[in-house]
């Protein structure tokens, strides 16, 4: 296979005597990195909700308010996060991010008031949801194109089956033995010990740096690519390479990450209050903690799935499609009154959550291409993460003020409805018009 460009700027024993494309090896350390965000991320915190509650004495508004602010707080680092990936590369920050996403789960064992808490929040929230996500996405868009939905798929089928299923359980098994604190020292530990060095040992920035071709083929056709500067490999020309200051011009990048950020705002409220609107049911909190599992099965399998399906098919349709899925979930999720009903609640919440992270992980980067995929990854990781601390906040509050979750389930459903409704409208992806003369030539 010839290689990609004969100006390589690095040489890696481990990639190039690698006997198969790198690029898998990549897909390991993605995986490895997304699996790793879960004490950030909210299934996981959610467990922890009402030890918050009764050992520091606060309400559940006051919890839910705490981590709003914190969310959003951390929501502002994203895009200085992505210019630095950008700038640094993913290997780098991947090292940083993890050795300070470490620290914060340690810093959490010595929570004692809200003030603490709310920093804890915005640590785990900003390193781990935010940071330690975003480098681990681009990475693995940085090392496919004509196959990136199949790699998303797979990377986020294994996230979901070992992060998603697995560290709320394994939470929930650690807390009666070790307490919330010391359960949070032990994931300080797995991120210093075991993502720390496997990053920095695996991790590496871009195909092109190594004279390797992303997905280990040369583009099929000269039609597919756009001119670009000459320090860029030839190999980069398989997309249009749209800058921040472009895409932020565009109605299309503001209508689909209004419907991711309502996706992440409704879907986090719901997570976060999962074990309380179980037990508002009459169910129990370890049947809570075990739903988890289904819905990671499900979203692991859909991943797969849509992963394929997003190489072939307009992204916006399965995005629309997601979005009426978890409008559909906040108009049942009031009227879970058995073990069975919670059991498809979880499979219908797998299904949705599946959909959402196949198209978010790979649509930013075929519709903008890579070269800025940091900073406009960066921009719409704010725009998500400062979503996600609504929901909570609102379900919080109506869940005090009004008794039940029932009547904000409800009327939040219409969001995500209208939104599907106008994705479907769209028309095909943007083109930057130097692209489109190119591939009129």
């Amino acid at each position: 296979m010839p290689p990609a460009d004969h100006r390589a700027t690095h040489r890696s024993r481990l990639v190039h005597d690698m006997p198969f494309f790198y690029g898998w090896v990549i897909l390991v350390a993605g995986t490895l990195g997304l699996v790793m965000t879960s004490p950030g991320q909210t299934y996981a915190i959610s467990i922890f909700i009402e030890h918050f509650i009764g050992d520091l004495g606060l309400s559940r508004s006051y919890v839910s308010t705490l981590y709003m602010i914190g969310t959003v707080s951390a929501s502002f680092a994203m895009p200085v996060v992505g210019r630095q990936i950008d700038r640094h590369g993913s290997r780098t920050m991947i090292v940083l991010i993890s050795i300070l996403f470490g620290l914060a789960c340690l810093y959490m064992g010595f929570v004692r008031n809200a003030l603490m808490l709310c920093l804890g929040f915005f640590a785990l929230r900003a390193l781990g949801q935010g940071s330690l996500s975003l480098v681990s996405r681009i990475v693995v868009n940085q090392w496919w194109v004509r196959r990136r939905g199949f790699a998303v798929g797979l990377v986020g089928m294994s996230d979901a089956l070992i992060g998603r299923a697995g560290f709320p359980v394994l939470i929930n098994a650690l807390i009666p033995l070790y307490g919330w604190r010391g359960t949070y020292s032990i994931l300080g530990l797995l991120l210093l010990l075991v993502m720390l060095p496997l990053g920095w040992l695996l991790v590496r920035n871009r195909p092109e740096d190594y004279g390797l071709w992303p997905d280990g083929q040369p583009p099929t056709t000269s039609r597919d690519h756009e001119p670009t500067p000459p320090s860029w490999p030839k190999s980069t020309c398989l997309e249009a390479h749209w800058t921040l200051q472009e895409v932020l011009r565009l109605p299309v990048f503001w209508l689909l990450s209004a419907g991711f950020a309502s996706i992440s705002a409704l879907n986090t409220g719901l997570t976060f209050h999962i074990v309380s609107i179980y037990v508002d049911n009459g169910l129990t909190p370890t049947i809570a903690a075990s739903s988890f599992v289904p819905i990671a099965i499900t979203s692991a399998m859909v991943q797969l799935g849509s992963g394929m399906l997003v190489d072939r098919f307009p992204a916006q349709v399965l995005l629309a499609i997601s979005l009426f899925l978890h409008a559909l979930l906040l108009t049942i999720a009031p009227y879970l009154h058995s073990i069975e009903m919670a059991l498809g609640f979880g499979i219908m919440m797998g299904m949705a959550s599946g959909l959402q992270h196949t198209i978010g992980n790979s649509i930013w980067a075929m519709y903008f291409g890579r070269r800025h995929l940091g900073s406009i990854t960066g921009a719409t990781t704010t725009i998500s993460v400062a979503s996600s601390a609504m929901g909570p906040m609102l379900f919080g509050i109506a869940r005090d003020v009004w008794g039940s979750y029932t009547f904000v389930l409800l009327i939040s459903a219409t969001l995500p409805f209208a939104l599907g409704i106008a994705i479907l409208c769209l028309g095909q992806r943007p083109q930057r018009p130097d692209t489109a003369a190119t591939l009129a030539a």
